[in-house]
This record gives structure tokens, sequence and C-alpha cells, in this order.
């Protein structure tokens, strides 16, 4: 079990510098990951399965090159943990980075925000990818071909049946599918959700969670325009970011797959929250058609 316990028997197994700062679990915790909080100033984060564990050295290696461009804080490595005390994957230590997940927090100003968040990725493409790495299973494939996911898409898709309008669903994936990134590839975040992005006094203070990162295809940080932008502030969004039509098609498909595979998982629990996934379906589609 990850919990406090594990963590503070790995911090005093292995860095025995900060036994005595206290350890407790952070507000919003994810799935790939679990993490806590040491003291005032750092973090722990224990990856929860083999594929997350590959994060490790990437993240490691990468974040201190990526860091002194970008117009945001990200997280700062401090440490490396090994596999100890039963737990079977290294881990990280890094700097606490202040601030409130946009799933908690207030956005004072949407337009801004999207702006904000659009000079960030702007400011990652740009950085030298000479070495980065390319998309596998460290990153689930994100910056890859959108075609990998085109067999869960549609088997999604088949299974959704009625809860679906699968005629305009399969127009805008054949669009997404038609093209491919046929350029050089660029660094991006590979998660850009309102959970790895930390705000303070309601603007973007920080960009956090690099396990999805790699270099390759940007398209699928553009999902955020129809998960949380709407309006203005998505024009903005895409008018800042520029990508081409073709990009910004492709990050329609990315947004369409999590949906409809987050869809199909909560009508199977009967949960409220596929109210979610069907929104987000449908402003891909309206998108689509516009």
């Amino acid at each position: 079990m990850i919990d406090e316990h594990l963590a503070r028997r790995l911090v005093d197994t292995q860095f025995p510098q900060w036994t005595d700062l206290p350890i407790t679990t952070v507000e919003v915790n994810g799935w790939d990951n679990r993490t806590f909080r040491l003291g005032d100033e750092l973090s722990i984060r224990l990856p929860t399965g083999d594929w997350y564990a590959k994060q490790v050295d990437k993240e490691q290696r990468w974040l201190p090159v990526l860091a002194p461009h970008l117009p945001l804080p990200i997280p700062t490595p401090v440490a490396k943990g090994v596999p100890d005390e039963g737990y079977p994957y290294p881990w990280s230590v890094y700097r606490w980075l202040d601030g409130r997940p946009a799933t908690t927090a207030k956005i004072d100003d949407l337009t801004t925000f999207a702006t904000d968040l659009a000079d960030f990725l702007v400011a990652l493409r740009h950085i030298d990818p000479t070495g980065g790495p390319e998309p596998g299973e460290h990153n689930f494939f994100r910056g890859g071909p959108l075609t990998t996911y085109a067999q869960e898409t549609l088997d999604a898709i088949d299974t959704l049946g009625s809860e679906i309008p699968r005629d305009a669903v399969l127009s805008a994936w054949d669009d997404a599918t038609s093209s491919t990134w046929d350029r050089d590839p660029v660094w991006f975040h590979g998660d850009v959700a309102i959970g790895n992005l930390l705000l303070r006094n309601g603007n973007l203070a920080a960009v956090i969670d690099f396990g999805s990162s790699a270099i390759g295809d940007p398209a699928c940080d553009i999902v955020i325009a129809w998960t949380l932008f709407t309006g203005p502030s998505r024009d903005t969004f895409r008018r800042t970011l520029a990508p081409d039509p073709a990009t910004w098609s492709r990050g329609r498909g990315w947004a369409l797959w999590k949906a409809l595979i987050t869809l199909v998982g909560h009508l199977e629990r009967n949960s409220p929250a596929a109210t979610q996934p069907r929104r987000d379906i449908h402003r891909v589609l309206a998108d689509h058609v516009k």
C-alpha cells in the first residue's frame, strides 16, 4: 500500500537528512503517482505501476533542462530514490510548488488563463528537442500517431451505440486521423489537464506532472481546448498557440478518444460523472462542424 507510512520508511532509509521533516498526503492525489509533502519545501512522488515508473528517469534527466526556458515554474528534481521497503519502483523527491490545482481553485479570468497556458506551451515547443525521449510506453504513446488508439476508439463507439451521435463522431474521428505530424519533433507536456495546472490568486502559477512528456506531435496538448475552454477563451487559446488546422483537428481527435473511453467507463459504473465526457464530446463535435 502506497501511503504515508511507506513514504516515511523510504525517506528515513534512503535520505536520513530529512527524517525530521513531516510527511503529509496532498489534498488532491493522482492515479499514476502518489504524492506526499515532505516538510515545507519538498514533495515525494511514488509511481503506482510499471509504466509510470518508466517516467522517473526521464523527469530526473529532462526537467532541469526544460525549466530555464519556460515562463512558469515546473517541478525541480532534488533526489532520486530506489526500490526499497517492499516498494518495487524508483521514485523522486521534488521541490514543492505552491498553488492549488485548477480542479479545486477558481480561475480568475479564463481568457487570461488561456493566454498564459498557450504561451507556456509555445515556449515548451521551442526548446531544442535534440536527444529528447520519443513517444512510447513511458508516456502511453502520446505525441505519436493518433491511430495508435484507433481500435480502442472504434470499439468505444460501437459500445456506446445510441448514447452518442455515431455518424458525427465518426466524421470528426476520420478528420482527426487523416493527417500526421510531418515536421521535426517538438517538446510537448502530454497531459495538459486542470489537475496539472496550479493556480495562485486565480492565475496560472505552475505546470506539474511531466510524466507524459516527450518529443513528437504536440496535438495531444490541445485537448484542454474542449475540456476547459469555450467561446472567447478557446479562441484566444487557439490564436496564441497558433496550430495549423490539421494539428487542431488531431487535438480534437485526442479529446474525442479520451471522452469516448471515459464515457464507456462511467456508463458501466452508472456514474453521474458521465455528464463530463458527454459535454466534451458535444464540444468537440460542435467545433468540428464550425
